[in-house]
């Protein structure tokens, strides 16, 4: 079972990634975390878009592929995965598609968690992160027990710098921009599926197995 999983920021793509890779033991694949393996294991992709990264550039097309196409040949992709924040223009989906052809792959199921603007401007302003262990909190939907505290290990919490109303919206603005021709050429292909994000995230879970149902690769 192949599944892309797209959404904008604070839609809970991260939290429905991790239930999705519990419930079907598939592994999540961002790109991040590709980069990161890439760079570790000193491939010859990854020393290439460690030269980009140290120099604050964007890594190329070409580079991104590449490393996406070594990770999804890996063993543990077999019986499919979940792919996160990539693609995000209509040439990598090409490209993508491609690959997947190569390795005897197709893409199942293109799941958007759709949320109103409004709604992640609540979200993603009222999200806060543990300096210390990374845990990430909210102060409607999620609050620490004690304010500015982190409950698993007391650590300091912060607002990331972009999580402010201005780089919110401007962030917000920048992803539709982007994805609307990547929703569209899903569209055209028949693998788009959109859900409503703004439900719980058990209902929204829920949801997104109805959908995938008995799926297996």
């Amino acid at each position: 079972m192949n599944i892309l999983l797209m959404g904008p920021p604070g839609a809970g793509k991260g939290t429905q990634a991790e239930k999705i890779v519990e419930k079907y033991g598939i592994p999540h694949i961002s790109t991040g975390d590709m980069f990161r393996a890439a760079m570790k294991d000193e491939t010859e992709l990854g020393l290439v878009a460690k030269s980009f990264i140290d120099k604050g550039e964007l890594v190329p097309d070409e580079v991104t592929i590449g490393i996406v196409r070594e990770r999804l040949a890996k063993p543990d992709c077999e019986k499919g995965f979940l792919l996160d924040g990539f693609p995000r223009t209509v040439a990598q989906a090409e490209a993508l598609e491609e690959i997947l052809s190569s390795l005897n792959k197709t893409i199942d199921f293109v799941i958007n968690i759709k949320v109103d603007n409004s709604v992640l401007m609540g979200r993603l302003t009222g999200r806060r992160i543990c300096k210390n262990c990374g845990a990430t909190y909210h102060l409607v939907f999620n609050p620490p027990t004690k304010d500015g505290v982190c409950d698993r290990c007391e650590g300091e919490l912060y607002q990331r710098a972009d999580d402010n109303e201005e780089t919110v919206e401007n962030r917000l603005s920048v992803y539709t921009k982007q994805t609307q021709p990547l929703l569209d050429f899903y569209q055209e292909k028949g693998y788009l599926k959109e859900l409503d994000g703004q439900k719980d995230i058990n209902l929204v879970f829920e949801d997104i197995v109805k959908l995938v149902g008995g799926f297996h690769a």
